[in-house]
């Protein structure tokens, strides 16, 4: 075997005395064998065996161009000689899910609090208390999808230039003070008013997270993650029905609504969460040390080496970047331009539209049903959980079959037979129990939107990229949610033939997206595939080297479908 010179130095400028053979590297651990089916069964991992996989920092024509840069804060950590075994990478794995992922999803949990507790409140009278009509109600849903929306890209801007860690507690504080003001709330301009300041103050804060915890994490465990952490967002919700039920019994305390307590105390529960998340967000895998986490942080440097080098090999692009450098205006354009991810954010815009307006108007639909006002609260929990189960049936589904499009294509797919039930029958001659099980059954579908969150951050293949195509694919989110939100109108009330048609017509078209997605990609990614094997050996060294672009539009660079 010929002997190639392999840098040890962090100095990429000297080869000559810290130079090893590559005869005398560590082993690399065995390639991780993906289950192409589901009725596959996975491959034993021996919890002794080496776990550090592949990529291109073993190879010394790619090292230099991909080894981080040394402002990148966790740059003292990376070494590319250095291994791990599976039962330290399993362990702590663990220990990030504990430390990381579970206060992410308490802070999902308060900004679901903070925004979908309104439909609690529609069961205290609510509108009437305000002399509010369901279109005003439409209209706030529109203006606080619409603010949320205007407030992604700036706050992921202004998260990067601060840090995550600074940025989301603030954020939370801050809109917990707006949630608790909606106490006041005297009328039609006061309720939009607060609506809006809550889109502009929550904004942001889901791409944020994300970001944040992708320093944590390698592409396939953050998938399945984000199952859990949309859970999160379900827990709240029943959490908050459950909570409902209690403060809602208030009404009369002090001369006032049930509903406006609810807004109240719920809202000191959530600024609570917003001040512990400045004692307990990280800036980074490096940098847990405080005098609240202590002295010597959360993980031993053994612990951090393992953390920082297995997400650079799973991917090098996210050393690119500082966790308090900020997006440049030409590199905002520059990922607005990257045309290889509209497809996903025309899904971001349609895939939630079939089911949404029947959530907006859950509680008023059981309560119109002839459900009391306890019912129509406790009735809204089994959709929710059960939508627990199924969304994350269907991340794990996504990430074993690594089948992204056809597994998120599944929930269109459930949606279609309850969409046409609603629009055959005459909702109004049915047995009630008959109908909050079809709106139970459609509100439980199996939601793919942590894997499309997923599927955009893959597609990036850069930090800068993946800043900005976070917030713009969440920007759609909200698009999804504004259409949703007018559906339904007040003339076409209270049977909603035009609107169902339009959820039935929109379902088809989402099948149809899914599929020309996957179509798109397999397309992008077998045109790259031939100009690949057409090189030789010495032409791929010498563009792996010096490639002429970067990011996804890296011809070595493959979509993920």
């Amino acid at each position: 075997m010929a002997t190639v010179l392999f840098s040890k130095s962090p100095d990429k400028s000297s080869t000559s005395s810290s130079a090893v053979s590559l005869n005398d590297m560590p082993e690399l651990g065995a390639p991780v064998n993906q289950r192409q089916s589901i009725f596959q069964r996975s491959s034993r991992i021996d919890k002794e065996a080496i776990a550090t996989q592949a990529s291109v920092f073993d190879d010394p024509s790619t090292l230099e161009k991909y080894y981080p840069k040394q402002t990148w804060e966790n740059f003292h950590r990376f070494d590319p000689l250095f291994r791990w075994t599976w039962a330290e990478e399993s362990k702590l794995v663990w220990k990030l899910d504990f430390r990381i992922m579970a206060w992410a999803c308490i802070m999902f949990m308060a900004l679901e609090l903070d925004r979908a507790n309104i439909l609690q409140a529609l069961t205290d009278n609510f509108l009437n208390d305000l002399h509010l009509t369901t279109d005003d109600y439409n209209l706030g849903n529109t203006v606080f999808r619409l603010s949320f929306l205007c407030a992604e890209l700036p706050s992921q801007l202004v998260s990067k230039w601060m840090g995550p860690d600074r940025w989301i507690p603030l954020q939370i504080c801050l809109w917990s003070i707006v949630a608790g003001a909606q106490f006041f709330l005297s009328g039609r301009t006061s309720f939009l008013a607060t609506r809006a300041l809550l889109g502009i103050l929550q904004g942001g804060f889901i791409p944020d997270i994300i970001i944040y915890l992708s320093y944590f994490y390698k592409h396939a465990e953050l998938t399945i993650r984000l199952g859990f952490f949309w859970t999160a967002l379900n827990t709240a919700d029943v959490l908050s029905a459950v909570i409902a039920m209690g403060l809602l019994n208030m009404r009369g305390v002090a001369g006032k609504a049930g509903w406006r307590w609810l807004f109240l105390l719920e809202a000191l529960l959530t600024f609570l969460i917003g001040v512990l998340s400045w004692l307990l967000m990280p800036p980074g895998p490096c940098q847990t040390a405080s005098w609240f986490r202590g002295k010597s942080g959360w993980f031993t440097e053994r612990e951090e080496k393992i953390i920082v080098n297995r997400v650079l090999r799973d991917d090098p692009s996210k050393s690119d970047m500082h966790n308090r450098e900020p997006v440049t205006p030409r590199l905002l354009w520059k990922s607005l331009r990257d045309y290889d991810l509209w497809p996903i954010y025309a899904l971001g815009l349609t895939f939630m539209i079939p089911m949404q307006p029947q959530s907006l108007y859950l509680t008023l639909s059981l309560k119109g049903l002839g459900f009391s006002r306890f019912q129509s609260n406790l009735l809204t929990i089994p959709a929710t959980v059960l939508q627990i189960f199924t969304m994350l049936g269907l991340t794990f589904l996504a990430e074993h079959l690594h089948n992204l499009s056809v597994v998120a294509m599944l929930a269109q797919i459930w949606a279609l037979p309850f969409i046409i039930y609603i629009n055959v029958v005459d909702t109004a001659a049915v047995n009630k129990w008959v109908m909050f099980t079809v709106i139970t059954l459609l509100l439980g579908y199996p939601s793919s939107h942590p894997i499309q969150v997923a599927w955009t951050s893959r597609n990036s293949n850069t930090v800068r990229s993946r800043t900005v195509s976070a917030a713009t694919y969440n920007m759609f989110v909200q698009g999804c949610s504004i259409i949703s939100s007018n559906v339904y109108r007040a003339d076409d009330a209270p049977k909603y033939h035009r609107g169902n048609r339009a959820l039935l017509g929109v379902v088809c078209m989402n099948i149809a997206l899914y599929v020309l997605t996957k179509l798109y990609y397999i397309w992008r990614n077998k045109t790259r595939d031939e100009k690949w094997n057409a090189m030789t050996e010495e032409q791929r060294l010498a563009y792996l080297s010096d490639p002429p672009k970067e990011g996804n539009k890296r011809l070595d660079f493959r979509f993920a479908h």
